[in-house]
């Protein structure tokens, strides 16, 4: 993946609470770049939805950007705040990085094929939706595939297990389940489902007996 321009920030006076609620009731979003490579960290604002797009298609994607003052530099988002109850983005950092460094990012992943274990009633679970990576950040994966075509029943595909592309190195453990084929469940016949549904009133009946000798 190549740096892009995809964002135009402006750059700001850092101000008091009262200013910032005035750029985000203008339809923006506060936020700061630093890093290596810049004289000091530089505060801006950008347009929300372009920051929210982004956020959906590419949110750990090297952004070049023309910063105010600054010059034209890659940088990544580094961290995003959240209004706890309407989930608005709040502020976002940038870090300006080095394209000749490894970093440390994630990937999406993305379940490709569709399982045996599956087409006999399985159930396919997803559980790792993303992939912790390094490497450089010229070679960061829009999404990382996993090809489920050959699960089984019971089966499933670890870290250790994916095929990464060339420069990508995962950082998490190896043995960690990132999808698996789940078992259907058994279902129960009317004699099973009889037989819970007296246990559950004998059970009922129990605590109710319980209770009433608590009150006495």
């Amino acid at each position: 993946m190549k740096a892009s321009a995809t964002l135009q920030v402006e750059r700001r006076v850092t101000g008091s609470r009262n200013e910032l609620r005035k750029i985000r009731e203008s339809g923006k979003v506060p936020g700061v770049i630093y890093g290596k490579g810049l004289g000091a960290p530089v505060s801006i604002s950008l347009d929300g939805k372009q920051l929210a797009a982004m956020l959906r298609s590419h949110p750990h994607s090297v952004i070049e950007v023309d910063v105010p003052g600054e010059g034209k530099h890659p940088i990544m988002m580094a961290e995003l705040q959240r209004d706890p109850i309407s989930h608005q983005i709040m502020h976002i950092d940038f870090q300006r990085i080095d394209m000749n460094e490894k970093i440390t990012t994630s990937a999406r992943i993305d379940i490709v094929g569709s399982s045996i274990g599956e087409r006999e009633g399985g159930m396919l679970q997803l559980i790792l939706h993303e992939l912790d990576i390094e490497c450089y950040p010229k070679d960061i994966p829009d999404v990382i595939d996993v090809d489920v075509s050959s699960l089984e029943l019971g089966e499933h595909i670890s870290i250790g297990d994916l095929k990464l592309p060339e420069g990508i190195k995962a950082t998490q453990d190896a043995e960690t389940v990132v999808v698996a084929i789940l078992a259907p469940q058994k279902e129960r016949t009317e004699e099973e489902l009889d037989h819970i549904h007296d246990e559950e009133l004998q059970n009922a009946k129990h605590r109710d007996a319980a209770v009433a000798v608590e009150k006495d």
